[in-house]
């Protein structure tokens, strides 16, 4: 407990799923977090069971204007900056390159890449003043292995990791530590939705994606939000604080390949199919 005693977060797409999940282990840690959300219903709700510690915004993070005011409202509430995640988003749009309608490759950037831009450039006008801070963004295997996503999402979390990059160069001599978290498969209403799976939700999670997630990599459960909340807490907190310009992959090692008896199974049938025996 306290690992981010004195601390003040923000957190977009707080209201739900691995925002959610951050921003209670955020305050349990002893953070001030104000979330960033369109789900009013959901942030008010949130803040209600959090207490004086959690305060929410309505946030469109494709609005520059939303995200400034927002980083504002934490400044104002709670004195300073010291975290932010850009964590908001969605599956966005997929199908064929051929059929992909330009609007709606726009309207998935804007949440996915625009919305963590602007998340980005906020903060660090903050926390340069300050000298210090740690800004976290989430990216996503999808930006690492083209297996995983849609085009659009897989190009928007590549160029999430870029950027983190990129600005962790810049902002390196402010003492501002800039890093992206890569989750795997994550049992989460919005993987579902994305995968055309189960809608119900349950603790956060969608009971079948995890029984069906838990089969997929090595590592034999499904990713939870909490996994990725723990990865955020690290990241934010002041056993990070050489830590800049990371992509921290969280998968269950679903990146390092096939589950090994999924391998020897493979080797199995084609040492069968080749009339080889032992």
């Amino acid at each position: 407990m306290g690992r981010l005693s004195g601390k003040v977060a923000v957190v977009t797409g707080g209201a739900s799923g691995i925002g959610r999940s951050t921003v209670e282990l955020f305050v349990r840690e002893g953070a001030a977090v104000v979330i960033g959300d369109l789900q009013d219903d959901k942030g008010e709700r949130l803040v209600d069971e959090l207490g004086a510690q959690a305060a929410y915004r309505r946030t469109d993070v494709g609005e520059e204007p939303d995200v400034e005011a927002l980083v504002a409202h934490a400044v104002n509430t709670f004195g300073r900056l010291d975290c932010i995640f850009n964590n908001a988003g969605f599956a966005g749009v997929s199908g064929s390159i051929t059929e992909i309608p330009a609007d709606a490759f726009d309207a998935t950037m804007r949440v996915l890449l625009r919305g963590v831009f602007l998340g980005i450039k906020h903060a660090a006008r903050v926390m340069r003043e300050q000298r210090s801070g740690s800004i976290i963004s989430t990216a996503s295997v999808a930006g690492i292995d083209t297996s995983f996503g849609p085009h659009v999402y897989d190009a928007a979390k590549a160029a999430v990791i870029h950027l983190t990059k990129s600005v962790a160069k810049e902002l390196g001599d402010s003492n501002i530590r800039v890093n992206c978290i890569c989750p795997g498969f994550i049992a989460t209403p919005i993987f579902a939705k994305s995968h055309g799976l189960a809608t119900q939700v349950a603790d956060q999670t969608v009971e079948p994606v995890k029984e069906w997630l838990a089969q997929v990599q090595p590592i034999p459960r499904a990713g939870v939000p909490e996994d990725i909340a723990n990865a955020a807490l690290w990241l934010a907190s002041d056993e990070s604080t050489f830590v800049s310009g990371h992509a921290l992959v969280v998968d269950g090692a679903l990146l390092a390949g096939r589950r090994w008896a999924d391998r020897q199974k493979l080797r199995e049938d084609m040492r069968a199919a080749l009339g080889v025996s032992d």
